[in-house]
């Protein structure tokens, strides 16, 4: 016998199988999953932090899901890989199906419609199991609009890369259960297990170098990375390789291995920044931790860890664990929204914690029990593929309603003329606003994807930067025929502004260029910067001095969002660094330079707030949100005492967003800030004659 499988080729299935022992329910790794779950939910409630927990579930998924394979290959039945995942999708659904439709509930009744086009998105993503790739994807994306708050199924990235996993695993272990057939005409002694273990060891390798790899480089998208979190399956497929040795051990050195997991598991959170570290090799510390707890096994002593993890309370936890899971993030995400707290007190966060509880119970025994133990008396794969699209059905109609509502809600408010919108005309002097009160606000909450700057198009032959360092080039207009040539340089700051620029240029035959590093606000370089952010900093310069524009627009200043200690935002408004040094080349060099100072930036999502609580109640104090003088008037005095060149020149639109020492959400029923801090597309095209009439005065044009 070696690995429960007789050397003699001739074997039959029917004696393999005898002779092959079938993996026995082990109670310690339900308590395991009970652990891991309270991990995610104690850590995601009260701590604002992730555990850890997640990437035992994944180990612990791998290890079950190979050890039944396993025995199949080994007992020489047949695998049956579509019956396996249609049994696997009637398992997983029916739960995922009830929080998803809950969530599409909760979302058109309690959240405001800014969350809406997410959650369909999402919605749709997590059904299918690909949302990881969707949250990676907006993770590295300045622009994407769910980047700045939690989404209430966010949680279902690890969902769909553990069902990206159940796809490919089987398909894995059959592929190795080929290679070992084909070994053993050569080789009839050869296991089963060691070709598993050196299938699975190379993608463990392979994966875990990627993963360290891409998490250092770009650890926002690696987090949802199903090649970055493969190594973790694959280590707990090395278990059932490796668990009868460790079977083996002593008594002793099991219970250690076992407590020593448990600690370190536990710890995990506590003593490492998950969410900003991992899946790179830091994950190694909760997977092993999880690794030694199984690989302990059942003891037999009264001290191991095993007796602690097999209690029936925990067992009975471990078994709602996926419905826990599934609940427990949407019940906090829409809590935190209608409470308007950034985290949960203990009182609002065990009503939180129990309400999942009891969710997740009536879910399993009503829901996901029932329907996973249902047998078909005939045809059961045909039948139980008609369940599955049935329970896919049971989502995408109503989700389509959905749809329909909100393609109604915005054909009506296509249908508003400019004076219910008149943005920030109605700041005008002797401008009377006959502004329908049934009038929607503009733009949308549901359209706020369609508010980012998109004037001009991708720069075009000689105007297309050489330099690596530009990632980022908008143009419009040829400047070599132009009347005026300006280059617009900076972050998103400067970007949102060419929805003003882009009907002045129409207007007076001018060209502009957008040069622009999300994030980067234009100075000098230095170590408080990223890589990419003084790279563009340090190729701008000649791309700028090269093609000699009339002018260069800059933002000249920085405004606070967050209070810092007893600061608050308006304590933070600042000249940005280095934009003095940054900017001389041009001045020198005989360019005209003209710095805006900042807008004001909110500490929450503005339209999400005028959703939710009214245009009334979503502005904030001027004097908070910013400085009681202009801090570019200083570098205006130094201009006017001859300090610094006359080419450098500045202008404020502030008057254009904070009026009667208020800075306003809406104005002229355009809501103003699409966001926290981004000038709104509908309102900075109501701004375009106010400036234009401050940059040309500021330029002297």
């Amino acid at each position: 016998m070696v690995d429960g499988l007789t050397a003699s080729p001739r074997t039959t299935a029917a004696e393999r199988s005898k002779n092959v022992a079938k993996p026995e329910f082990r109670p310690e790794i339900q308590g395991l999953r009970a652990f891991a779950v309270l991990m995610v939910v104690l850590y995601h409630v009260w701590l604002g932090r992730v555990s850890g927990g997640v990437d035992v579930f994944l180990l612990v998924s791998a290890f079950l899901l190979t050890a039944s394979f396993t025995y199949k290959v080994e007992a020489g039945k047949p695998l049956k890989l579509i019956g396996y995942w249609l049994n696997r999708l009637r398992g997983l659904l029916p739960a995922a199906i009830v929080v998803l439709l809950a969530v599409v509930a909760a979302t058109v009744s309690l959240l405001p419609r800014t969350r809406w086009e997410e959650v369909a998105t999402q919605t749709i993503s997590s059904l299918f199991y690909y949302q990881n790739w969707q949250l990676a994807s907006d993770s590295v994306n300045y622009y994407a609009a769910s980047q700045s708050a939690a989404s209430p199924l966010q949680h279902f990235w690890s969902l769909s890369i553990q069902g990206q996993v159940f796809v490919l695993w089987p398909i894995v272990i059959a592929g190795a259960a080929l290679l070992w057939r084909s070994l053993k005409r050569r080789r009839p002694d050869l296991g089963f297990r060691p070709v598993l273990a050196a299938v699975f060891g190379g993608v463990f390798v392979l994966s875990l170098a990627y993963s360290v790899y891409v998490t250092s480089a770009f650890q926002a998208w690696a987090y949802f990375d199903t090649g970055a979190r493969l190594w973790e399956f694959a280590l707990g497929s090395l278990l059932v390789v490796a668990l009868p040795y460790a079977e083996r051990l002593p008594v002793g050195v099991r219970v250690a291995m076992g407590w020593t997991g448990m600690a370190a598991m536990l710890s995990c959170g506590l003593l490492l920044t998950v969410q900003g570290s991992f899946p790179g090799f830091v994950a190694l510390w909760p997977t092993l931790a999880a690794g030694l707890i199984i690989g302990a096994g059942q003891t037999g002593s009264r001290f191991g860890v095993d007796r602690l993890l097999s209690i029936k309370p925990l067992a009975r936890l471990g078994g709602i664990s996926y419905a826990l899971y599934l609940w427990h993030w949407p019940i906090l995400v829409i809590y935190l929204i209608n409470s308007g707290n950034k985290t949960a007190n203990w009182l609002d966060g065990s009503a939180v914690i129990g309400l999942s509880l009891v969710l997740a119970w009536a879910t399993t025994k009503v829901v996901e029990t029932p329907l996973h133990q249902w047998r078909w008396p005939t045809e059961r794969r045909r039948r139980m593929s008609l369940v599955v699209a049935a329970l896919v059905g049971v989502v995408l109609i109503p989700l389509g309603g959905w749809q329909n509502r909100v393609d109604a809600y915005e054909a009506a408010a296509a249908q508003q003329t400019p004076s219910d919108n008149p943005g920030a005309a109605a700041l005008n002097a002797g401008y009377e606003p006959e502004i329908d009160p049934a009038a929607a606000v503009l733009p949308l909450s549901t359209a706020l994807d369609d508010e980012w700057a998109k004037a001009g198009g991708a720069c075009i032959e000689q105007f297309k930067p050489e330099d690596e360092g530009i990632e980022y080039c908008r143009q419009y207009g040829d400047p070599e025929t132009a009347e005026k040539f300006i280059i617009l340089l900076g972050d998103s700051h400067a970007q949102h502004w060419t929805t003003a620029m882009q009907p002045i240029a129409e207007k007076n035959n001018w060209a502009w260029i957008l040069i622009h590093e999300p994030g980067c606000r234009y100075g000098t370089v230095g170590p408080d910067r990223n890589d990419s952010c003084n790279d563009f900093i340090e190729a701008a310069p000649d791309y700028i001095l090269d093609h000699a524009p009339d002018a260069v627009f800059t933002v000249a200043s920085i405004t606070g969002k967050y209070p810092d200690g007893d600061l608050t935002p308006a304590d933070q408004e600042i000249v940005a660094p280095g934009y003095v040094e940054g900017v001389l080349p041009f001045a020198e060099a005989g360019i005209q330079v003209v710095g805006l100072r900042d807008t004001p930036r909110f500490t929450y999502s503005v339209p999400e707030c005028v959703d939710m609580r009214g245009t009334e109640h979503c502005s904030l104090p001027k004097d908070y949100v910013l400085a009681p003088e202009n801090p570019l008037d200083e570098l205006a005095q130094q201009v006017d005492e001859g300090q610094l060149p006359r080419e450098l020149s500045f202008f404020d639109l502030t008057d254009r967003f904070c009026l009667d020492d208020t800075c306003h959400a809406v104005i002229g029923n355009v809501i103003t800030i699409r966001d926290e801090d981004h000038v709104t597309r509908t309102y900075a095209h109501t701004l375009a004659p106010v400036f234009e009439e401050r940059f040309r005065a500021a330029l002297g044009w």
